[in-house]
């Protein structure tokens, strides 16, 4: 729905994880920017322009780990959803727990969607290219208003 590359903030610590999802990314030819935070700590620095990360760009989406050091992926969706600047970021959980106490407190923190990681690196670049048609292409993103 939209022109400009999709802006994408990825959380996740392990580095195998991330290079797998920069790779699906990049086979799933859509005009995005992938940013990447290390953990939630890290994450939330990106999203409040703070320390290493004073020219981030806002992301669109948010595509996050749940198991991370410092700060969880729970730990960082509540934190977001209780900001008013940044709740309306969709985020996404996509994670290799498969426990059901974490799909119902991801949802009760209004997660906007919950993908256990899938096994093989072909089922990975399967939902890379499934986020592309539903997020990237079908959904009406927000964007922040321009300053006044």
């Amino acid at each position: 729905m939209t022109t400009r590359p999709v802006e994408i903030l990825l959380v996740e610590d392990n580095p195998a994880d991330v290079m797998l999802t920069q790779e699906a990314f990049e086979e799933a030819h859509f005009p995005h920017h992938l940013s990447h935070a290390r953990d939630g700590v890290d994450a939330l620095n990106f999203l409040r322009r703070s320390e290493d990360h004073a020219g981030a760009p806002r992301p669109d989406v948010i595509l996050m780990d749940l198991n991370m050091p410092r700060m969880t992926g729970l730990e960082l969706l509540d934190i977001l959803k209780e900001d008013a600047e940044l709740r309306s970021i969709p985020v996404i959980v996509l994670t290799t727990s498969r426990a059901e106490s974490d799909i119902w407190r991801s949802y009760n923190l209004h997660a906007n969607a919950y993908i256990p990681k899938p096994v093989s690196i072909a089922e990975f670049v399967d939902v890379i290219q499934s986020l592309e048609n539903f997020w990237f292409r079908k959904v009406a993103l927000p964007h922040p208003p321009h300053p006044s």
